[in-house]
């Protein structure tokens, strides 16, 4: 089916970032944001600094690009916070990673109810420690009435594993004799992976440099716009996310259909 959302053709360079939020409003928005927030050790080693200054740097974007999703009225922000690859890096730099949560979610939790955002989370609960999980979980119960921007952290996430997951739980309802495997299609599939109440993304955004997936969501970006930029996450900006809706709002998604034009 093909998107018939209104495509981008402002021929005036709006002048400030507030014209630019203004114009980006007059067409689509995507209801689905997902970001690799990538480049936080790179920004603190190009400042002689530790990596985890980058870390704790990076932590404090996350706070204006929420702010702006929800202004826009993005329905989901999907971020990349920590891989399942990622406890191979350095003991004391996961340590810290798994602190930020509980700082970050301390003292933007009462702004996030207030503004009526919902935390959840997806990946794998059973390795994170028990008092990142709690401060996430704190932030889960205390959000769960919001009905405004669902703000979700792929915390302990590889997608890989999520596929294999959502298979074995098909593969054992078909064993149940819940499910016949002719009955298995995109829908089914996708209700048994850990965004299976969510919408997929519509804008897939990293920063950095880096042009991969990285494990993630791989079968959820299968139709995502894709946007790419050098930008390190700690750098990334409000006019830096503009820039990317502005990119996604001037494509046609067809959906592996052909546009108007050409049928």
């Amino acid at each position: 089916m093909l998107d018939k959302m209104k495509i981008w053709k402002s021929t005036k360079e709006p002048d400030t970032l507030d014209d630019r939020i203004r114009e980006c409003l007059n067409y689509k928005i995507p209801n689905h944001i997902a970001i690799i927030m990538d480049g936080n050790g790179r920004w603190a080693n190009k400042r002689a600094m530790p990596r985890i200054a980058g870390h704790h740097e990076g932590m404090k974007t996350v706070r204006p690009i929420t702010r702006l999703c929800n202004r826009l009225g993005v329905k989901v922000l999907t971020l990349y916070a920590f891989s399942t690859e990622n406890w191979i890096r350095p003991k004391l730099e996961v340590e810290y990673l798994m602190k930020l949560p509980e700082e970050f979610l301390g003292t933007f939790l009462p702004e996030l109810i207030e503004e009526n955002v919902q935390v959840q989370m997806m990946g794998d609960r059973s390795q994170i420690p028990a008092h990142t999980l709690s401060a996430v979980e704190k932030a889960v119960q205390e959000t769960a009435h919001n009905d405004g921007l669902i703000l979700n952290f792929a915390l302990n996430y590889g997608s890989r594993s999520e596929i294999i997951t959502a298979v074995k739980s098909l593969a054992d309802e078909v064993e149940k004799g819940n499910l016949s495997a002719n009955e298995i299609n995109d829908t089914i599939f996708s209700s048994h992976l850990m965004t299976g109440h969510l919408e997929d993304p519509d804008l897939l955004i990293r920063t950095s440099g880096e042009i991969r997936l990285s494990n993630f969501m791989l079968w959820q970006l299968a139709y995502a716009e894709f946007w790419f930029t050098d930008v390190l996450w700690p750098d990334f900006s409000d006019a830096h996310l503009i820039e990317a809706i502005e990119a996604y709002q001037k494509r046609s998604r067809r959906f592996g259909g052909l546009q108007s034009e050409e049928t």
